[in-house]
């Protein structure tokens, strides 16, 4: 019988509603219920292309013996933590705080006050390797709650009360000068892996933000080394293991130092984000790879990730079946030279496993490889049998079974995705991926935003999730709904992006540090109001939302927004220097408020005209950070740059200002591009 995660929206909790663990979604009552039969709650966090979490969810859950010791001693709660992101880091504060590592599945134990007294990750059946099993925990805690109750809750007020005293050092209310940045170069520097590309060793994820601004800062200052850091990195990447070298798209993170062997889930924030980063590197390079690459992540994300509303999903599993009905992590991707021979023939087979790294002994397990391009050989293979041979074997793949996909459409997510595919299609003349961007931007507009412009989290379906959006969702659909502005023209986008970070500014901010927290002041109030800065797997929302301010204001010039924004940069000038990896978009956005960001207005007879689609073509290929692109005609009231912006001698205009200060207008492209090359 299906317990209470039937009627979710959630994909990660529906496969968690005929467990025989009579489960409870995160909810008012679940803790009701606690306090009523006197038990502790059990905290599961987790995300539905988690390996582990499919793991443990096997080994424990689906067994009826944990399941009937889980239900007569606790109150089982299983969350989301895509759905929950307040919830999810809220408790992995904790579980860092005190074990001094954290991950998925996140495992706590809470009162029925939801106070956590005991954590961990996952669980094995068995006693493995120095960890208890499941069973052993669960009959530890149990016993600890029944016999020694107020040790449990001393503990627990403790954690809380820790929890609380963890304010953020947050630096001051100026934005990083160009000392700050200099020294965030120099410890990306040290950090650089110049055999390999990318920062640290294994495992290695791709440091998309840190690229940003590694890119942002070769342009405004003509650094070498920052852009040389930037283009080998996203090589060795995209030869790599870690890029779907048919299919295209990134997997989450290479579990080796090399981008060998990924783990196999493929996210929509890294694909977005990489995309982005790519086309960037095109923009500031002409790198044929880089074009490449964006595109075919682009077109992944289109044909993979698009969903019959006009969204973009959340995740390709890792897992799938391999053919025996047994889910194995990376079967749907590796390749052993048999199965090349299969599909190929013996000579084409041959050439394959050459080119694309294929050993009898494997590079994954039991012999299979991981596609990649170990050598730099394009030139001496013909192009036209090389894409003969990746046509033929993505064709065989599509026969596999395919991994599942987390249908969920994530707000913040969608967002990254649109600034993508806006960007993506109109530096490569691809107008289907300006049409996908609007698309889900329209789908954000119609299903996540209320008529006070307040974000939904989620969407499944085309039904709204019942979580509200945290500051990644405001924040990141701004950054969506600017990159369209600037692209299509479109003076509305501008507007929806203001409504949002409105909020941003009246219910996010602390009024008197200009600090952002996660939750909005009347969002449900969990143990701790989480406030986290720092850039992980994407943008924080304070960093977001500082880009995205910043780039209203200078399509607004909005005092209160760009005071918000320096003042949310605050906290960049602080970590900036000391770990420059993990606040990669915040130093990005501190790039564009040094550079200005310059304000760039394109005045034209109409936007099919050659002249201004030249002109606004060749702006948008800028490289300057952060600039702000303005399209339309002349006293157009789409966009407030356009204001007293008339045509020059009858013909389309671009007007440049930075710093209060604007440079005389310009007919010519090759003018506008001199200006605008940082």
């Amino acid at each position: 019988m299906p317990n209470r995660l039937a009627h979710e929206t959630s994909p990660y909790l529906l496969q968690h509603a005929d467990n025989p663990v009579d489960w409870w979604p995160w909810s008012a009552e679940a803790f009701e219920e606690a306090r009523k039969r006197n038990v502790p709650v059990l905290l599961s966090v987790g995300y539905s292309s988690c390996h582990w979490c499919h793991v443990m969810a096997h080994e424990s859950f689906e067994d009826q013996q944990t399941a009937e010791y889980l239900n007569a001693h606790y109150v089982s709660v299983k969350v989301d933590r895509e759905e929950r992101p307040d919830v999810d880091a809220v408790y992995m504060e904790a579980v860092q705080a005190a074990t001094g590592q954290g991950g998925w599945p996140m495992t706590v134990f809470l009162t029925p006050d939801a106070e956590p007294f005991y954590f961990g990750t996952y669980f094995p059946p068995a006693p493995r390797q120095g960890m208890p099993s499941f069973r052993q925990v669960l009959q530890g805690v149990h016993q600890a709650w029944d016999e020694r109750r107020d040790e449990v809750t001393e503990v627990a007020g403790k954690i809380v009360r820790d929890l609380a005293a963890r304010e953020i050092s947050y630096g001051d209310a100026r934005t990083p000068g160009e000392e700050e940045l200099a020294q965030a170069l120099l410890g990306l520097t040290r950090e650089y892996d110049p055999q390999r590309g990318g920062f640290g060793g294994a495992p290695k994820f791709p440091p998309s933000m840190a690229l940003e601004f590694l890119l942002r800062h070769h342009a405004r200052t003509g650094a070498e080394g920052a852009l040389q850091m930037a283009s080998d990195t996203c090589e060795r990447m995209a030869r790599g293991g870690i890029y779907d070298q048919l299919g295209g798209g990134f997997a989450r993170y290479s579990v080796d130092r090399d981008w060998v062997v990924p783990h196999f889930e493929k996210m929509l924030y890294d694909n977005a984000l990489l995309c982005r980063v790519y086309a960037h590197l095109w923009r500031a390079t002409g790198s044929e790879l880089a074009r490449r690459v964006a595109l075919e992540t682009a077109d992944f994300m289109v044909r993979e990730l698009r969903t019959n509303e006009g969204g973009f999903a959340s995740a390709l599993d890792a897992d799938s079946d391999d053919g025996t009905g047994k889910h194995v992590e990376g079967v749907y991707y590796a390749w052993t030279p048999e199965q090349l021979r299969e599909v190929l023939g013996e000579q084409d087979a041959e050439l394959a496993a050459q080119y694309f790294g294929v050993t009898e002994e494997g590079t994954f397990e039991e012999g299979a490889s991981v596609l990649q391009l170990p050598q730099q050989q394009e030139g001496l293979v013909d192009a036209g049998k090389i894409a003969s041979v990746r046509e033929r074997l993505l064709a065989a793949r599509s026969e596999r079974p395919a991994p599942g996909r987390d249908d969920k459409v994530v707000a913040a997510w969608n967002g990254l995705a649109i600034a993508a595919l806006a960007e993506t299609g109109a530096y490569f003349d691809r107008p289907d991926l300006v049409e996908a961007a609007t698309a889900a931007a329209d789908l954000l507009v119609r299903l996540h935003l209320d008529e006070q412009a307040r974000l939904t989290r989620t969407s499944k379906d085309g039904h709204a999730g019942a979580n509200a959006g945290v500051l990644e969702d405001y924040a990141d659909v701004a950054e969506g709904f600017l990159a369209l502005a600037s692209v299509t023209g479109e003076g509305v986008w501008l507007e929806f992006a203001g409504f949002l970070l409105d909020h941003v500014l009246v219910r996010f901010t602390d009024p008197e540090s200009g600090s952002l927290y996660d939750t909005a002041a009347d969002a449900e109030q969990l143990i701790r109001r989480p406030q986290d800065p720092t850039d992980n797997a994407a943008p924080s929302g304070w960093t977001a939302a500082a880009n995205a301010l910043l780039g209203y204001a200078a399509h607004t010039g909005s005092e209160p927004h760009r005071t918000a924004a320096e003042r949310a940069l605050g906290v960049v000038k602080a970590l900036g220097p000391r770990v420059p990896r993990f606040i990669g978009w915040g130093l990005a956005a501190a790039e564009a408020a040094l550079d200005g960001p310059r304000e760039v207005a394109i005045v034209g007879p109409s936007l099919d005209h050659e002249g201004t689609k030249t002109l606004h073509r060749t702006a948008l290929l800028g490289t300057a950070p952060g600039a702000v692109v303005a399209v339309g005609a002349p006293e157009s009231d789409e966009f407030p740059l356009l204001v007293d912006r008339p045509l020059v001698g009858g013909e389309p205009a671009a007007y440049v200002c930075r710093h209060f200060t604007c440079d005389a207008p310009t007919t010519e492209p090759d003018r506008l591009r001199a200006v605008l090359s940082g």
